[in-house]
Formats: C-alpha cells, sequence, structure tokens
C-alpha cells in the first residue's frame, strides 16, 4: 500500500544550494505524500505519490501516464537523454516508460515470486540500470547489487552475500557503483557508504563514522556525494525519524552537513542532482 500522510503533517519538496546551504521551498502538500526527488536533464522535477508518478509543472504536480504500469513506489531514475523513466512497481518487476508518453515496457526477468527489483541507478551511457535484488530465502531477507541492460536481458549480480546492501547507483564515469551496506558492521544498524568497481569488483569503504549513512547520490560532474545519515542504531531506513541528515562527502573523505529534517524513507531514495552539480532535491515530512 502506499504510504500516507500523519495528521497534521506535510510533504515538502525543498531544493538546496550545495555553494550557500541555502534551501528553497519549491512545492508542499497536506494530502499527498510524495518521495523521491529525481530531475530531468531539461531541469524539471519528478516525485512518486499513491503509486503514481509526477512531474512539477508550473507550481502544480502534474501527472505522468505510466502506460499500463502497476502501482509504482519510490525507486525511479530518468535515463540520461531524458526521454524514458524507469520505475520500479509494486509487482516486484521494473518498467522502462516514456516521458512523453506511451505503454510502458517490462524490463526485468522473472526471477520467482520471492525476488524483487528495486531500481536505484542508470549507467552514464543509458545502457544499463543498477538495481537491487531482495530474495527470501527461507526467514532471511537477503539484498544484493544487479545490473541488467535497460533494453533487456541477462541479469548480472554485482554482489553476493548476505549483508543488507541497497541505494546502488553509478558514477558519472560509469566505472563504480556506490552502495549503502552492513556489511562493515558487527551487528544491524550501522549501514555505512561504498563503491564496487565495475570491472573489478574491487569494493571500497567511503564513511567510517557512528550514524547510518544510506543513498549515496554523486553528483554528476563526479564533485561530492550527496546522502541521508540517520542516527546510531537506526535499522533499515524508515520513515518519520527525527534528526535525519543531509550531508556531502568530498573525494577526500571529508563530510559537510547541510542540515537536519523530520523524514527519511522518501527523503532521498533516488538520484536527486540537478543537471549542473549545483543543487539537489529532497523532500521533508514535518509534523
Amino acid at each position: 500500500m502506499p504510504r500516507t500522510l500523519r495528521p497534521g503533517q506535510r510533504s515538502e519538496l525543498y531544493v538546496v544550494d550545495i555553494a550557500t546551504g541555502d534551501r528553497r521551498l519549491v512545492h508542499s502538500s497536506s494530502t499527498l505524500l510524495f518521495e523521491a526527488p529525481n530531475w530531468t536533464p531539461d531541469g524539471q522535477l519528478i516525485v512518486n505519490g499513491d503509486g503514481r508518478l509526477f512531474r512539477l509543472g508550473t507550481g502544480e504536480l502534474e501527472e505522468i501516464e505510466l502506460g499500463g504500469v502497476p502501482a509504482i513506489n519510490n525507486d525511479h531514475v530518468v535515463s540520461p537523454d531524458g526521454t524514458t523513466v524507469y520505475v520500479s512497481a509494486d509487482d516486484g518487476h521494473l518498467y522502462a516508460v516514456p516521458l512523453s508518453g506511451g505503454p510502458g515496457r517490462r524490463v526485468t526477468n522473472d526471477r520467482g515470486p520471492g525476488f524483487h527489483h528495486y531500481l536505484h541507478g542508470v549507467s552514464p551511457d543509458g545502457k544499463t540500470l543498477a538495481y537491487i535484488g531482495l530474495e527470501q530465502v527461507d526467514a532471511r531477507r537477503i539484498a544484493n547489487v544487479w545490473t541488467i541492460p535497460a533494453a533487456g536481458g541477462a541479469d548480472v549480480q554485482v554482489t553476493n552475500d548476505e549483508h543488507a546492501d541497497d541505494g546502488s547507483e553509478y558514477s558519472p564515469d560509469g566505472k563504480w557503483i556506490y552502495f549503502n551496506s552492513e556489511r562493515a558492521s558487527t551487528e544491524p544498524g550501522h549501514a555505512q557508504l561504498f563503491r564496487i568497481s565495475v570491472s573489478t569488483g574491487e569494493v571500497e569503504q567511503l564513511t567510517f563514522d557512528e550514524r547510518v549513512n544510506w543513498f549515496p547520490h554523486p553528483a554528476p560532474d563526479g564533485s561530492v556525494i550527496a546522502y541521508v545519515s540517520f542516527p546510531s542504531g537506526t535499522l533499515g531506513h524508515p520513515a518519520d525519524v527525527d534528526d535525519v541528515r543531509l550531508r556531502l562527502l568530498s573525494p577526500g573523505g571529508e563530510i559537510r552537513e547541510l542540515g537536519t529534517l523530520f523524514g527519511g524513507q522518501g527523503t532521498m531514495n533516488v538520484p536527486s542532482w540537478s543537471p549542473d552539480s549545483l543543487s539537489f532535491a529532497y523532500v521533508a515530512y514535518p509534523v
């Protein structure tokens, strides 16, 4: 079921300037819980809500026709050329939807009823999707990084372990896939940021602090990584958490905080940078 707002709660879409830290409210709603902003190459913002997809038009949200695709969740990305949005549907599959309208196309293969695909990234050339494959094995939920051709084809498993991996997203040069994982923790509730080489499978850890770090989003120019940081001990990426922090990570490992909000799930699940790398979008859920 799609998430809904609590009594007295709002969805607030902001754009933050990374040079100054100033944030600008661009849309708010007391009726629709919207999530996970993307940018199109021409500078439009896209969000999901109530199983549907919207673009921010002249001050209002305008629904994007999904072309027969089932209800979607908050994992969606826009192709580099701006013609297609790839979405994760509640039936567990990924679909390609023309932004100009038209029928949706299922991308993913049938890997059994216990396997679900959650999309987070598309390669810079637009040819490959990076997703999290979540499968139920006995009583365990196992999440690994996978890729699949955007045109459809064979899946490739990138990580193969029982650590909780999520947020798989390509670097601007296509050489790395960034993700968050529990692999450096001795107990659940301490996810950190990592990246894995597409060519060699080498894994590098990027953050090492006491907070729980999720959803690394490299800027299009590769200058910095934006991510959300939860309080220590947080399991998964829950909604309606106090003290969720927006952070930037430099190539040298320096961390800069841009603000604190009430939110978490839906705040910044997917690529949310502006095309010029000068700002990124996020959603807060104040009560």
